[in-house]
């Protein structure tokens, strides 16, 4: 019944034919390695589809035709609907199309797409390309999330939330000074784990909330503090107490990076950045060297995430300190009436319901 619906054209029939033994092919080696062979499967039709440009003969109903027939063909194999041959072409002219785009950047990835092609795209799920296809705006985003995927071990919800965090485009930008503080290789790498903005939506806080209301916040949703910091971060401890030469302090949050091999001091302040905050973190960072840092650990990185910040201040701030230092921001989703001005509201409403 299949064959009936296809117009007799000879060139779709060899096309369709050549689909099929792809397909067998793919099927036998897909014991050795089923999702990178699916992947390559699923770029191959795509660019047939794409160069053949069979839709212009065939009109509206060409995916729904070849759907049917492959479906005819392999009736226990997946991925054969409209919708997913539809995907198969974005797939591979997100890549081609947007190649042409890139202007200077096109050898970088022409290389990137060439000789590693394998070692960058056919490693991730299928269900993780679709996300990242449609919603990447470039070559060099989508090659990130797929990299990050790859490294992390994402779930899709998980690589859905880095998307919309912005996590692209705000990766690299916090205010820092590592490049003068931390050898070039581990300078970049710092930069590329610490974010400009950290999301706190997770957390309802009262509108007149405090620094140790913050605080509270985040030891008490501490799985979704991690989340949003990214991946390597171990949390140590919170409010942790030292005495140097006799004098009580306290930091405020401390975590161990695992890929960094080192402490990373965290201070929170829910006001703008000022540059006082900053001498206090540098000194907790030289307190933890002291202190904590064992021999194969690296020199401790001190973060502080205020409410808001001068990005110019901030920068000359951290310009001559003696310890790595970076400064980001944080946003809250959702901020609650406190219980004085729910009380306030409460009492107008009533009020207005009495001269009524």
């Amino acid at each position: 019944m299949a064959k009936e619906l296809l117009p007799n054209d000879t060139e779709f029939k060899i096309w369709i034919s050549q689909i099929k033994k792809q397909v067998r092919g793919a099927q036998i080696k897909a014991s050795i390695s089923v999702n990178e062979e699916m992947l390559e499967l699923y770029w191959n039709i795509g660019k047939d589809i794409s160069e053949r440009n069979f839709e212009k003969s065939y009109g509206s109903k060409f995916f729904e035709k070849t759907s049917l027939e492959l479906k005819t063909e392999f009736p226990d194999a997946q991925g054969f609907s409209e919708r997913n041959l539809r995907y198969m072409k974005r797939f591979y002219m997100f890549y081609t199309e947007k190649l042409h785009q890139v202007g200077a950047e096109s050898r970088q990835i022409h290389h990137q797409l060439g000789d590693e092609f394998k070692d960058t795209l056919f490693t991730i799920p299928w269900r993780h390309h679709i996300e990242i296809f449609t919603r990447a705006k470039s070559i060099d985003e989508a090659l990130f999330f797929i990299s990050k995927t790859k490294e992390n071990g994402w779930s899709r919800a998980m690589l859905i939330n880095m998307m919309d965090t912005k996590l692209f485009e705000t990766r690299g930008n916090t205010i820092n000074n590592f490049a003068l503080t931390l050898p070039e290789n581990e300078s970049e790498c710092a930069k590329e784990i610490l974010k400009d903005e950290y999301k706190f939506d997770f957390l309802s806080m009262s509108e007149k909330y405090e620094e140790k209301d913050l605080h509270k916040g985040l030891e008490q949703n501490l799985i979704q503090f991690l989340l949003e910091l990214g991946n390597g971060f171990a949390f140590v401890g919170s409010h942790v107490p030292f005495v140097v030469n006799g004098d009580d302090y306290e930091l405020d949050l401390l975590f161990y990076h695992l890929k960094l091999r080192c402490y990373i001091v965290v201070e929170l302040k829910v006001v703008k950045f000022q540059p006082e905050f900053v001498s206090k973190l540098n000194f907790y960072c030289n307190a933890v060297n002291h202190m904590m840092k064992d021999k194969t650990d690296k020199n401790t990185i001190g973060l502080l995430i205020c409410k808001e910040k001068n990005d110019v201040v901030a920068q000359w701030t951290v310009e001559n300190l003696s310890e790595p230092i970076g400064i980001s921001t944080y946003s809250l989703k959702k901020v609650l009436p406190s219980e004085e001005e729910i009380q306030k509201t409460l009492s107008k409403d009533e009020n207005n319901g009495a001269e009524k």
